[in-house]
């Protein structure tokens, strides 16, 4: 059944006229949105890699990673919402009501907004940590949380600005054309909003990497600060891309807000909305191509089920050479000559045990101060 009131606003906007679904069967399904479809999916399973991989790995258990943890959180939540737009797109987009309307389109600008956040967070923990140069101090992690939960927060309250009355269901002039239940006050509000955190953001980048640069003599060139900077690095492409897949669509909402009359590149939006939501299956790639470490983890991730399978069959496997070693055992017992020959061997095997323990005690002892003088150097960070 076709809500009049959602009509209304599709009708007004001209977005029926440039529908290729309107007439149609509700069942059909055009290839752009399968391909959308799939693209939404392939999102959700890495950004969830990327989680379990973080959440697994104890030497991801730092302030770095959990931000980088959040971000993918708001890169799966933006598959998952792109997913069900989608799905409720097309003729269902008229039986909904305003308030499911209002979900819908609203779990988008959650996901983005926390996404923006996260990336400020982000930019924040890396200037206190590169440029005050404060330790990680691991009994201060409910800051991490406190930050990312706010920024959860404010972004859930931006996102539901609209459904809690500030729309156009009585302005029929102010709606927007992409968002035809949107008011052109609010998109303005909030794309100026966030490319006012995207610039904040570049400019923080931008002095962080050219301080670090410039005082990279002064540095000691050691682990720690090497992980640094290919972090530092990783978050640089991370923010790049962020900004030119999004910039695209951003540029579009300004283009409906200050557009009198019907435009014609309104009605392409679905592309300019598939470029940026691309952004979220782009972030698990560049962490995998950057960082050794996540590289690591995700390969090990994927290939652990492998390995738990060859190992179970190669144990299973091992259980029957039981046997030849009992008749070996019956017929040194029986056979005086080769019991002289197996204590010979014993002692000769003995003393080549001791060798080995003296070597690895040595070992150990050597590896036991590199690990301290890791775990110092890793304090000095």
């Amino acid at each position: 059944m076709i809500n009049p009131q959602i009509y209304l606003h599709y009708n007004y906007t001209g977005k029926l006229d440039h529908r290729a679904t309107v007439g149609t069967s509700s069942g059909t399904v055009d290839p752009k949105t399968i391909v959308f479809l799939i693209i939404c999916g392939f999102i959700v399973l890495e950004n969830l890699t990327v989680l379990v991989a973080i959440w697994r790995n104890h030497k991801f258990h730092n302030r770095m990673y959990f931000f980088i943890g959040n971000l993918a959180l708001c890169d799966m939540l933006a598959g998952v919402a792109y997913l069900v737009n989608l799905l409720l797109s097309g003729e269902k987009t008229l039986q909904l009501s305003p308030a499911l309307w209002f979900v819908r389109e609203g779990s988008m600008f959650v996901a983005l907004g926390a996404s923006i956040f996260s990336l400020l967070a982000i930019a924040i923990e890396r200037h206190l940590t590169m440029i005050k140069m404060r330790p990680y101090d691991a009994n201060k992690n409910y800051r991490v949380f406190l930050l990312i939960g706010t920024c959860w927060l404010i972004a859930i309250s931006l996102g539901a600005l609209p459904i809690l009355g500030w729309n156009c269901l009585d302005n029929l002039p102010d709606c927007s054309t992409i968002l035809p239940l949107y008011t052109k006050k609010y998109v303005a509000f909030c794309i100026t909003v966030f490319m006012v955190l995207l610039l904040a953001i570049s400019v923080l980048y931008a002095r962080i990497y050219i301080l670090v640069k410039s005082s990279s003599q002064k540095v000691s060139k050691n682990r720690n600060s090497e992980h640094a900077m290919s972090l530092l690095r990783t978050v640089i492409i991370v923010v790049g891309v962020f900004i030119t897949c999004w910039t695209p669509l951003f540029i579009l909402l300004l283009v409906d807000v200050a557009c009198e009359q019907r435009c014609p590149i309104l009605y392409k939006a679905d592309w300019f909305i598939g470029v940026a939501v691309l952004n979220s299956a782009m972030n698990p790639v560049i962490y995998t191509l950057a960082s050794r470490e996540m590289r690591n983890a995700f390969l090990g991730l994927v290939c652990g089920v492998c390995l738990a399978g060859t190992a179970s069959a190669k144990g299973g496997g091992n259980k029957r050479p039981l046997e030849p070693s009992r008749s070996k055992s019956w017929s040194s017992q029986n056979n005086p000559e080769q019991n002289q020959r197996g204590g010979r061997r014993a002692e000769l095997e003995k003393g080549r045990e001791t060798e080995t323990d003296t070597a690895h005690g040595e070992v150990s002892l050597v590896a036991g101060g590199a690990g301290r003088a890791r775990g110092e150097s890793g304090r000095k960070d």
